[in-house]
């Protein structure tokens, strides 16, 4: 009978708690856009998919 007189107390302090991570302010740190990681990302896959650099053909110097 006890937890049920208590139940509410601690979800309302749950829920205090939940809502202050919810809206605390953001930390200093470096936020990427989603589009910049985007393009990042393609331009890398660009970059592996292209063909080699083609070497000079070796001549037989007999």
């Amino acid at each position: 009978m006890n937890s049920e007189l208590t139940a509410p107390v601690e979800s309302a302090v749950l829920a205090a708690e939940v809502e202050g991570l919810v809206d605390s302010a953001e930390p200093e740190g470096i936020y990427r856009d989603t589009r910049e990681c985007g393009g990042g990302l393609l331009l890398a896959g660009l970059l592996l998919i292209s063909p080699p650099t083609p070497r000079p053909t070796k001549t037989d110097a007999s």
